[in-house]
């Protein structure tokens, strides 16, 4: 579908910390820089990326935009948030049960210190 997901970034160490957080708390490793003012992260095939804008103007958030990503579990969720929260970024949805969603879904919203809405989710056990 896809061969990976960007967004921008007003100070690029500040989104890294961000997102280096983020992903280390559902199993992903530290950003690795493409070229210089971008840093992209691989993880259970796919690919996010973080960085300056390429035509020189202001990085600004996509309105009604999401990128989620998966978790292992309910841990991983609660981990994920507070570590964005630790890490620069501000709740858009604390963690909890999502009866909207498909399944038994458990998730949590979060935005990165440009305002980009991200969120990561997982599917409880029957009855959980």
């Amino acid at each position: 579908m896809f061969t990976h997901v960007m967004v921008g970034a007003k100070d690029l160490a500040q989104s890294k910390a961000f997102y280096d957080a983020v992903f280390a708390a559902i199993g992903g490793g530290e950003g690795q820089e493409f070229r210089p003012g971008v840093v992209f992260y691989a993880h259970n095939g796919g690919m996010f990326g973080v960085g300056l804008p390429a035509d020189g103007n202001e990085a600004s958030r996509a309105n009604g935009g999401t990128i989620g990503f998966a978790a292992a579990g309910k841990e991983q969720v609660d981990a994920w948030h507070a570590a964005g929260l630790a890490n620069g970024g501000s709740t858009a949805g604390d963690p909890g049960k999502r009866p909207q969603a498909p399944g038994n879904a458990y998730g949590a919203y979060l935005r990165d210190p440009i305002g980009n809405k991200i969120c990561a989710f997982c599917q409880l056990p029957e009855g959980a």
